[in-house]
């Protein structure tokens, strides 16, 4: 899954290309979601790497927890949602596509 599948190549005036801004999408509330407390200092990736077997779905969590903003680290005694990545890829297209 990749948060940026739907990204558009764009052209600046000096004909560079580079990707459009992609919007990533917090993931829905879904009853199949879990929920934990951390009881030592954790970091994104490695949840990541634990719920949904790639570390590179860290922003998944982030997204879902307000967090991420310069860091992977998320302070002890924190709970957190892990969303069902199952329906992601299908809210990251609408979210993008949409625009």
């Amino acid at each position: 899954m990749s948060r940026y599948i739907t990204s558009r190549i764009q052209q600046d005036k000096n004909e560079k290309r580079k990707l459009s801004t992609i919007i990533i999408p917090t993931a829905p509330l879904n009853g199949t979601d879990f929920y934990i407390q951390t009881t030592s200092v954790e970091r994104l990736d490695k949840l990541a790497k634990i719920f949904y077997e790639d570390s590179s779905l860290w922003w998944i969590i982030a997204a879902a927890n307000g967090l991420g903003k310069g860091t992977y680290v998320i302070p002890q005694n924190t709970r957190l949602r892990i969303p069902d990545k199952t329906n992601m890829q299908q809210v990251i297209n609408n979210t993008n596509s949409s625009r």
